[in-house]
């Protein structure tokens, strides 16, 4: 009688995130800054689906990976916030809550299926003064296990993340205008392309939670808007 093929719990975890890694490194990098009117999130992308969506009034989603995967998530957020919105009150609606949910999702794939989702996301925040407790921005990132962790400043998702990581915290500041993070952020993405051209703004998806916008903070930049910004 054959012995039946074992394998450690050890090697299936460390097998399931190499080919998570790898999935996810084939993606572009997405890179997300806290500037002195709000946040910025910016992503390399030259098609015509979304690596960035808005959530709720001041939430706004990235995902990096196999798109289907993290806009599946996007969606399944949208109607996390809906109903807890409707259920308690719109300010209720938290980015940190929504970092758990994905979390709790994502690392429930990780353990329990047997190929892991091929996704990293961030979930941003941005403060509004006028409600306590609220007045700051939050940025939490989600990784392919269900790991999270808060950031201040910046972070970035996707294969280049350590490497473009360690760039930012010596370019960084927090003082920067919206003009001043685009440009951070487009030699941020351009780094992570290796040598390539120049990152055109028509290849550029930005998106901004301005904290001084009346209403939804979301909105997205147009080409040409993104252009006038890196200009200057």
């Amino acid at each position: 009688m054959s012995m039946p093929f074992y394998v450690s719990p050890e090697q299936v975890m460390a097998d399931k995130a190499e080919y998570a890694r790898k999935g996810i490194s084939r993606g572009k990098s997405s890179v997300t800054l806290e500037f002195e009117g709000g946040v910025v999130l910016m992503a390399e992308n030259v098609s015509s689906l979304m690596k960035i969506g808005e959530i709720y009034d001041r939430v706004a989603f990235a995902g990096v990976g196999k798109f289907s995967e993290f806009d599946q998530l996007r969606k399944l957020g949208v109607r996390y916030a809906d109903t807890k919105g409707y259920a308690y009150s719109r300010e209720d609606v938290r980015a940190k809550g929504l970092a758990n949910a994905y979390s709790q999702a994502i690392g429930d794939a990780f353990t329990q299926q047997l190929k892991p989702l091929e996704v990293e996301l961030i979930v941003a925040e941005v403060g509004d003064p006028g409600l306590a407790g609220q007045e700051h921005n939050s940025i939490y990132r989600v990784t392919f296990d269900g790991s999270i962790s808060d950031h201040e400043g910046y972070c970035v998702i996707g294969g280049a993340a350590d490497d473009l990581d360690a760039f930012l915290r010596s370019e960084y500041r927090k003082s920067f205008s919206l003009r001043q993070a685009l440009h951070l952020g487009r030699r941020a993405l351009e780094r992570a392309a290796e040598g390539q051209p120049q990152v055109a703004p028509e290849n550029l998806e930005v998106c901004v939670l301005e904290r001084g916008r009346i209403g939804r903070k979301f909105h997205r930049l147009s080409t040409d808007t993104v252009r006038d910004h890196l200009a200057g």
